[in-house]
């Protein structure tokens, strides 16, 4: 039979000697852990003695314990009746006024405003947060406003087919969920609430490399036909990555691509998300970073996610190295200049697409949007569309933004933010409600426009002389002796 601990007792364990946390109503000794702890053993320590429950079930995958945790480190189970109760009274307040319904909800920014309400600051800061001033992510939406459209007349609008096919895949939108890391930070349903709400409009959902739930857990119940992307940064310690890709091929019937992240090999200065861990008391389960280890820029969130990461690839080696653990379709996201656009290309077929993207200007801030870089190949190398697909994201908040994008050339648009906010908003029935939204506008875009089809759609339907004038205007590079062989 299980000890049972009164919390009184757990409490006085609260140094780096002597170090008990509670999870799920059991007793653990982390003490042994705690120089382990990727995310440094001070996040521990700041919970020392207490019930981690809640910091810790958002963030750490199920199994996440067990993993970790040698089984003599359980030492038995606290009295809940013990336990520090939070103030009843103001939970209660809260239930009672609740979120509107989803319903009055007309766009992407009332369910972010929604969520606001609803979700942790800390969820919020890491969901909000951007790199340095916040300029990229600013423009990655203002830069779709400078896009004017050109509705024909005389077109029958009766209909409007907005299925699409993606790498092979039929799909019912062409838009996806891009990869969105910690869902749970923003309400339990959490990424298997995203795939549920995408299955019911056949909507592709890319799955982050630090998604709160398991790869197995997010497709589980998943009917037959819906499309799943796994995204891959790849560590330091490849066996890690090796074992993950191991089981996302397990998964083929689901998993149909790797989705190789580029755009942050390290991680962008987020201060909203620093600020928001001066506390201490949020940390993330990921692999690499010594504890104690120094953290250039701050310990949010997003600098423990990228504890690990390998800096280092290169396109040659990467890619023959990734072509050993897979024979998935490879998708490379982060491109940003015509140039990588361009060469990308030329390691088709292995590389099936590319997703312009500067990660939500979470990265390098004033690096260029997505339009920008789409405008980009049009211009320098416009056979790029011919020989892979390209999707992008960042700033989608409308349909019309999605249309713009895919008369551009994109044969997908990506939504990450407003998939983490609208599952803040009501889980997933937030989530269903987005993508409610997202149809409508975007069917309604194209029926003013003339459209009846994705394929319909091309650059006759928008005027994007405003936005010219800003694109790159150099060199295109294309012609420089060597520059295109296989690096």
């Amino acid at each position: 039979m299980a000890k049972i601990f009164d919390a009184e007792e757990v409490a006085k364990h609260n140094t780096a000697e002597s170090c008990w946390v509670i999870l799920y109503g059991n007793v653990y000794d982390v003490t042994n852990f705690l120089p382990e702890h990727p995310g440094g053993s001070k996040i521990i320590l700041s919970l020392a003695g207490k019930d981690a429950t809640e910091e810790y079930d958002p963030v750490h995958p199920p199994g996440t314990l067990e993993e970790n945790l040698h089984p003599s480190a359980k030492l038995g189970q606290v009295n809940p009746d013990s336990l520090v109760k939070a103030n009843v009274v103001q939970e209660v307040e809260k239930a009672v006024q609740g979120p509107p319904p989803l319903e009055t909800l007309l766009n992407l920014d009332e369910l972010e405003e929604v969520a606001t309400k609803q979700v942790s600051k800390k969820c919020w800061a890491y969901y909000f947060s951007a790199g340095d001033d916040l300029i990229s992510k600013r423009f990655n939406n203002s830069v779709y406003r400078d896009i004017l459209l050109r509705p024909r007349m005389f077109v029958d609008c009766t209909d409007c087919d907005l299925s699409t096919t993606l790498l092979g895949h039929k799909v019912g939108l062409p838009i996806y969920v891009s990869p969105a890391a910690m869902a749970r930070l923003a309400h339990p349903d959490g990424e298997q609430g995203i795939a549920k709400a995408a299955a019911r409009f056949g909507a592709m959902q890319l799955i982050s490399n630090n998604a709160s739930m398991t790869p197995e857990q997010i497709i589980e119940g998943s009917p037959d036909g819906q499309v799943f992307g796994w995204q891959l940064y790849i560590q330091k310690d490849r066996a890690k990555s090796i074992a993950m890709l191991k089981r996302i091929n397990a998964m083929k019937h689901r998993y149909k691509s790797i989705v190789l992240t580029l755009d942050a090999p390290v991680p962008g200065k987020r201060e909203l998300d620093e600020k928001s861990n001066f506390d201490r008391s949020l940390t993330v389960e990921v692999g690499g970073k010594e504890s104690g280890e120094k953290r250039p820029g701050g310990g949010g969130v997003g600098q423990q996610l990228f504890f690990g990461t390998a800096p280092d690839l290169t396109w040659a080696p990467t890619l023959a190295w990734l072509a050993e653990q897979t024979d998935l379709p490879i998708v490379l996201k982060g491109i940003q200049t015509h140039e990588d656009a361009y060469l990308a290309a030329k390691y088709a077929p292995q590389v099936k697409a590319i997703i312009l993207s500067n990660h939500g200007g979470r990265a390098l801030d004033t690096a260029p949007p997505a339009v920008h870089t789409l405008l980009e190949i049009r211009k320098y190398c416009p056979e790029v569309f011919n020989k892979i697909e390209v999707w992008v994201d960042g700033g989608i908040k409308r349909g019309t933004d999605v249309v713009k994008a895919l008369c551009l050339g994109a044969k997908a648009v990506g939504v990450g933010r407003a998939a983490l906010f609208s599952l803040g908003a009501g889980g997933q029935a937030g989530v269903e409600r987005m993508f409610e939204i997202l149809e409508a506008e975007t069917a309604t875009c194209m029926r003013l426009l003339g459209a009846k089809t994705i394929s319909d759609l091309g650059p006759r339907f928008i005027n994007t002389r405003r936005v010219e004038r800003d694109i790159y205007d150099g060199d295109s590079g294309l012609e420089k002796k060597g520059l295109w062989s296989k690096l």
